[in-house]
Order: C-alpha cells, then structure tokens, then sequence
C-alpha cells in the first residue's frame, strides 16, 4: 500500500511521505539550511512520534533538502536569560531529549544524507540503524574548534565506528571533516551511493530492515555495535557535559563573536551579556 501524509499542521518543516512500509521524513528547511532550530525540533519530534504510532511503517527514512542534509542545533536559539542553575538544567535537558529521540525510536531508522551535515546532524546519524551517503556529503563535529565536549553518544559511538585515531581526528582539535567516500572508508557511513539513487537505496534498507525487525525480536541493531542501554546512559553524561561548557566563559565569549560576525546581532547580544555577567552569575552555579 502507498500513500502520503500531510505534513505537521501549520507547517512544512518536515514532510513526511509513506510507500510499503516505509516511512520518509524530509527535512524541508533548505533555505536554513535544514538547521535544527526550537521550531524544527518541535516538528521533527512530532513527525518521530506519528511515524511511530503507524501501525503500517515498519521502518523510517530521515533526509534533507537542498545542499545539507542539516546544519545542526541552531545555537543562538539554545540560550535563554534565567536563573544559571535552571539555564544549565535546560541545556541538559534539551541536548539529551534531542539524542533520545533518535535512541529511542522505535522502528529501524535510515539516515540519507544528501549535502552537509553538521554536529548533532552527524551524531545523530550514527543512532541511526544505516546510514547512506550521496557522494556530495561531508561530515564536521566542530565540537573542539567550539569549546564543547563530545556529544551524541560519539564518544562511545565513533571509536568502536571508525577506531580511536580516525575519531580523535573528528572529535578533537584537528576537526577532520571528512567526504562521504572518506567517511565510508573510516566506517562512520555505510555506503555511498549518487545522489538520485540516494532515496530509493535507503528506502530499500529500511524496508529490508523493517522486515528483519517485524520477524525477529522487535530489537534495533544499533551500529558500533552499541547496545541501548549504554546510549542512553552516555548520552545522559554527556548531556552534562555539554550544559558545562555552554555556560563556561570561552564559549560564550567565543559564540559571541561567531554569531557577531554572522550579522546577528540579537543572538550575538544574548551571549555577550552571558559571557559579560559570568563572573556574577557563575558562583549561582554551584
């Protein structure tokens, strides 16, 4: 059976399409560049659960359009002035539930990377149950260029992917970003495949996957491999991690002068008084 559903009411974000079984959520931001800001994620969140709930999707697709698959976590739009202990506890909590979402789904899960993909967008890819490439993908987790730590679950997830040298060269001061022929032979990505062939093989492994899944013991095959439990309690520490750092003197001041150079000034003002008033407020945190 084949049909389509509409997209999340009010809003086109993310489309969401059904063919045999599987599911394909399209990112549809290409003018942000398909960046996870507070809008998007709420989008995102609702077409995971919808697709979930459908009794007829065994398994689901998540791409993009335009030249990036995703920019990542719109960070001028993570911060909000308040308290600093309930400031960290918000970035915990949001960073995980972003992380969760992809851990948590229920059926298998194919990532189709059509274009660039950045940070969380590459983290999250690797929850993924499969992960295809067209050949004008690139990867970056800039986290170490950003003063941030790993997140993701990629600290556990891509040394036993790509082995511990190819993941320092990622995760660590290098910030190697590697092509999708480069990312395949490292192991973070299955194959690469062109561009127009892209949907149709990652519709093929989910629905390959979905039907394994329907078979067998209702498991996700997580890649590494990894199993649940230990995502789900490195994303956890991890999460905590990355609260730290966004409230640490160096990020803020170093987010400051990116968003500043980017024209915007309103995000750029939020940080710089962050980063202004951290001597103050950063004993609250304690």
């Amino acid at each position: 059976m084949s049909r389509s559903l509409p997209p999340p009411a009010g809003s086109a974000r993310v489309l969401i399409s059904h063919n045999d079984g599987v599911a394909t959520l399209t990112m549809n931001r290409a003018r942000s560049l398909n960046g996870w800001t507070t809008e998007m994620r709420a989008d995102l969140e609702r077409a995971f659960a919808e697709v979930a709930a459908d009794p007829e999707i065994r398994a689901a697709v998540l791409t993009g359009t335009g030249r990036y698959y995703c920019a990542g976590v719109n960070l001028g739009g993570a911060l909000q002035l308040g308290h600093p202990r309930a400031l960290h506890e918000l970035i915990r909590v949001n960073n995980q539930a972003l992380f969760d979402l992809f851990i948590d789904f229920p059926k298998p899960l194919v990532a189709a990377i059509n274009g660039h993909a950045i940070g969380a967008a590459v983290t999250t890819a690797t929850l993924c149950d499969a992960v295809v490439a067209a050949p004008m993908a690139t990867f970056s987790t800039p986290f170490a260029a950003l003063g941030v730590p790993a997140e993701g679950c990629s600290s556990l997830v891509f040394p036993r992917l790509m082995g511990a040298a190819a993941a320092e060269r990622m995760l660590g001061a290098e910030g190697w970003q590697p092509t999708a022929t480069e990312a395949a032979a490292a192991g973070l990505i299955d194959q690469v495949v062109p561009a127009e062939d892209l949907l149709p093989v990652a519709h093929q492994i989910a629905a390959e996957l979905g039907a394994g899944f329907a078979a067998g013991d209702g498991q996700r095959r997580f890649r590494g491999p990894s199993v649940y439990a230990e995502l789900k309690a490195a994303n956890a520490a991890e999460s905590v991690l990355v609260a730290d750092a966004f409230l640490s003197a160096p990020f803020l001041k170093a987010q400051m002068a990116f968003l500043w150079r980017k024209r915007k000034r309103v995000p750029a003002a939020l940080f710089g008084a962050l980063w202004a008033t951290r001597p103050a407020w950063g004993r609250m945190l304690r």
